[in-house]
């Protein structure tokens, strides 16, 4: 049985921690081998949950950590602690958590993805409000509601958190909650199979539809045409809408007849967190696995990582699984074994596309209105703004910077640094409001 031998599972797992990256989850630390036999290692998931995503998403780094670790041909599987209660053999693992909710309709949900384990800060203030609005009153307040950032900001947390709210408050209430892709391949079902009736009701007479990933509905133009059917019979009823996407409904790639109507409702931008935000994100993550992280840790890690939220939790599945293997008290130390160390500040070149990438996030406007011809305060301001950074922070000239940004002329860019520097010198607040965004330029974001 490999688990008495203790000393390649935690070669297993160092060689997991170092090649994991994004895939480590926190409760990896709940991973148990079972055997290792016939060139076959057993390890035991809790549920059925964890090993669909072992076996779609972590399988080949499990089974690359046991053949380096072995120096075998070695294959992986991974067997539920059910599973194995069934064919008795249970290891007698630790009880999992009670579920702080119970009931058929939250299989779906993450247990952990409510409101009260949501950090808030400057990054997602008024994205959490909004969501805590929309649980109170579903379909009344914001609808649609819709909620862009980047992957691992917490898009998909407050989408579910909504859910677990309303759920909580009436059980009875019927909640749709689905990813796009899953939508897309439910419909290409239902055509195949001439069950289109049966998708529509499934769809449209739901209380509350929360999509995640809308944005995948780019290129499936039947799809597009039934969703925006769908739509309109929803929030005609005064039915609820969510949806998560990656980026503003403006710059998403479908129907201008469904953008108008994402429009309609809340559209709010979570932003990447800022280093307090990532040190109390980091310390309630821990108090949830009742994990003694010291603050010099948590410090180290939050000015290691900076991305999004993922990652940190990312991070702290591999210090508690180093930890773990190797029997020894959570330390700068053992923190930076097992992410690295903090990398050194070096100097980058900035492009105007990190200026686009910043300014467009800032302003809610598109590249293309940035580099067309539209002169409205809206359009006409950020790109003057855009100037004036690819001026101070690049080296292209006045006549490159112009026509970069549809083909203005140099008299036109020295026009715009002059009124940017101007704004700057009367409004302080406009200066911090350009730092800020320069910072952000600068550091890739």
């Amino acid at each position: 049985m490999l688990q008495n031998d203790k000393a390649l599972w935690q070669t297993i797992i160092q060689e997991v921690i170092a090649n994991g990256g994004n895939l480590i989850r926190p409760w990896f630390t709940q991973l148990v081998p079972i055997s290792l036999e016939n060139f076959l290692l057993e390890i035991e998931v809790p549920g059925y949950e964890e090993k669909r995503y072992c076996e779609t998403h972590a399988k080949e780094l499990f089974t690359q950590a046991a053949q380096t670790a072995t120096g075998m041909l070695v294959g992986v599987c991974f067997l539920t602690t059910a599973q194995r209660e069934e064919s008795g053999e249970f290891s007698g693992l630790n009880e999992i958590i009670d579920q702080t909710m119970s009931g058929p309709s939250l299989g779906l949900f993450n247990t952990e993805y409510t409101f009260e384990y949501f950090v808030t800060g400057r990054c997602n203030r008024l994205a959490h409000a909004a969501s805590c609005a929309v649980s109170e009153s579903p379909g009344r307040t914001y609808n649609p509601l819709f909620l862009h950032g980047a992957s691992g900001l917490g898009k998909t947390h407050l989408l579910q958190a909504v859910c677990h709210t309303v759920l909580k408050a009436n059980p009875d209430v019927t909640i749709t909650y689905i990813t796009c892709e899953e939508f897309v391949n439910n419909y290409i079902e239902a055509v195949a199979n001439g069950t289109l009736a049966e998708f529509r009701d499934q769809y449209r007479q739901t209380d509350i539809l929360a999509i995640d990933d809308i944005q995948f509905l780019t290129h499936h133009e039947a799809c597009q045409e039934e969703f925006f059917h769908t739509f309109n019979t929803l929030y005609q009823s005064q039915k609820q809408i969510i949806l998560t996407s990656d980026r503003c409904p403006n710059d998403t790639p479908l129907e201008e007849r469904l953008i108008s109507r994402f429009n309609w409702g809340m559209v709010t931008h979570i932003d990447r967190p800022c280093y307090e935000t990532r040190v109390a994100i980091l310390r309630k993550k821990a108090a949830q696995r009742e994990m003694n992280l010291p603050d010099d840790a948590i410090c180290y890690i939050a000015g290691l990582i900076d991305s999004n939220t993922r990652e940190l939790e990312g991070a702290i599945a591999k210090v508690a699984m180093l930890a773990q293997v190797t029997g020894r008290r959570i330390t700068p130390q053992l923190v930076e074994e097992a992410l690295g160390s903090a990398p050194q500040a070096t100097s980058r070149e900035v492009t105007i596309d990190d200026i686009l990438n910043v300014v467009t996030d800032r302003f809610g406007v598109r590249t293309l209105d940035l580099q067309g011809k539209k002169r409205t305060r809206s359009i006409a301001w950020p790109r003057q703004i855009c100037m004036y950074l690819a001026r101070t922070l690049t080296n292209h000239s006045l006549e490159e910077i112009g026509g970069y940004f549809g083909g203005r002329d140099h008299t036109t860019v020295m026009h715009a640094v002059k009124t940017v520097e101007a704004q700057k010198t009367q409004e302080p607040q406009f200066q911090a409001t350009l730092e800020k965004m320069t910072q952000d330029i600068s550091a890739g974001s």
